[in-house]
């Protein structure tokens, strides 16, 4: 594909960074999120506002969406004003938000029938992985359409893959916080665990973290645990909203997965106590509170 026009919609704690690098990479961005401000420095940098999804819809040849929840996904896309009734025939669409398979599979059967491209591309790799442009991005949907698109996603991510037909992606990143939510038990409990020894923590790391035990958790998020810092790079809210959606599909499916439902009773914990709002590494304070009491 040539510089096509993209819209970005949802400029969050990825979504900025990741819009950031279409701008750099010399394409015009349209952006919209709900919070004005929280696009500003993409404004700067050269986005031009819209104040609708529709606007962004009419004048986009690519449209990418980076939401929170999967009702905020139906309703940018299925709505009246949203990206189905609006967009041009031929244009594009993206949703990398983390969101349900069966809504995918709906969104790519009713741009189909408007002729419109849609494809599912849930991203891993957090805010390191955006402002790095280092993602892993998991698609689903047509091989053409994916394969029109791949220079922009490329300028996102390095790990690509096209997992199958629209609902595929989705299914992939389901994969991916189910190995996640089980890991960062195990990450928050082995650095407890070298604390309570009166071991080095950051010192224990540079042994474990290269071997067997090591996971993308382990390197950059438990640094974060032993300095004290729980700012989001992946709210907690939103990885409960993630495991909500592969204990359903789980379901679904009859499959058993007891780690995935105790991390997500953990998370919801930390949920009641009011830090969802917090990186998913503050897992490491609610086991440490409970580690006090045994």
């Amino acid at each position: 594909m040539t510089k096509e026009k993209i819209g970005f919609i949802g400029t969050g704690v990825m979504g900025q960074s990741m819009a950031g690098h279409l701008i750099d990479a010399g394409y015009e961005v349209l952006v919209y999120t709900r919070t004005k401000t929280r696009a500003q420095a993409l404004l700067e940098k050269g986005a031009n506002w819209k104040e609708t999804v529709q606007e962004v819809a009419e004048q986009s040849d690519v449209i990418i969406t980076m939401v929170g929840y999967p009702h905020d996904v139906k309703e940018i896309y299925l709505g009246k004003e949203g990206i189905i009734h609006n967009a041009k025939k031929g244009c594009y669409t993206i949703d990398m938000t983390t969101s349900s398979p069966i809504l995918a599979r709906e969104i790519y059967q009713a741009a189909k029938e408007k002729h419109i491209h849609a494809l599912d591309a849930p991203v891993s790799g957090g805010d390191i992985g955006a402002q790095k442009a280092t993602l892993a991005i998991m698609v689903g949907g047509d091989f053409e359409v994916f394969s029109a698109v791949t220079p922009i996603l490329e300028k996102m991510g390095t790990n690509i893959v096209l997992q199958g037909s629209a609902g595929a992606g989705q299914h992939t990143k389901m994969c991916n916080q189910i190995a996640i939510a089980s890991n960062m038990m195990g990450v928050c409990e082995a650095i407890l665990y070298a604390e309570r020894a009166g071991l080095d923590p950051n010192t224990v790391l540079k042994s474990i973290e290269t071997g067997a035990a090591g996971s993308w958790s382990l390197s950059n998020l438990a640094p974060r645990m032993i300095k004290g810092d729980f700012e989001p790079g992946f709210y907690i809210k939103h990885f409960i909203k993630d495991m909500k959606i592969a204990i359903e599909s789980a379901e679904e499916m009859e499959l058993y997965t007891p780690g995935l439902k105790l991390a997500k009773s953990l998370y919801e914990q930390l949920e009641k106590q009011g830090d969802d709002s917090k990186g998913t590494q503050a897992l490491y304070t609610l086991l440490k509170q409970h580690a006090l009491t045994v």
